[in-house]
């Protein structure tokens, strides 16, 4: 069973990979054809990569939630560390690191990283990702039966990507300052 489910994964990442590779063939023949076409593919590849991670940012927690409330070793508590670490691994970090790459590209070339608004983004994704770092800790910590946090913090935690994805967006749309 336990090899089934690992070739599942492997098929299942294999194909991932073979999408991404397919997707920047696609995306270096458009830059070298034509690059100034290229800034609105990146943006939307970027909103993409923000809407997944924020996906994962806000269903991760919750299933912390549902977690907690599992007993400790029972096929509940089981299935919840699989489905927290394929979040995590499958999407969540794949998506980061599109976020900030695609993100750090945009700024510099539609912006050259000028702007107040600018500026503050960057510090709110800063947070946004330091959340990021504490639920991968916590995803090893549920793996290993060693969660200590209630259920209510969770629950908080789970506002948390929330009010930065806010911030985030009013920074980006009004850019107030």
């Amino acid at each position: 069973m336990t090899e089934q489910r690992a070739g599942r994964e492997g098929g299942a990442g294999m194909r991932a990979a073979a999408a991404l590779a397919i997707a920047a063939v696609l995306v270096a023949l458009l830059f070298w054809l034509d690059p100034v076409a290229l800034y609105p593919w990146v943006k939307a590849a970027h909103v993409i990569a923000v809407i997944s991670w924020m996906a994962g940012m806000l269903y991760l927690p919750r299933l912390f939630v549902y977690h907690t409330e599992a007993e400790t070793g029972s096929e509940k508590s089981e299935t919840f560390k699989v489905m927290e670490r394929r979040l995590l691994r499958a999407i969540i970090n794949p998506a980061m690191i599109a976020t900030w790459v695609l993100g750090l590209w945009l700024a510099w070339r539609g912006f050259g990283f000028a702007g107040g608004w600018l500026h503050a983004k960057i510090a709110a994704v800063l947070l946004l990702s330091g959340v990021h770092g504490y639920l991968s800790a916590s995803v090893r910590r549920f793996a290993e039966d060693r969660n200590q946090k209630p259920t209510r913090h969770w629950r908080i935690v789970n506002e948390i990507p929330t009010v930065l994805m806010i911030v985030i967006v009013i920074l980006v749309v009004v850019k107030p300052f």
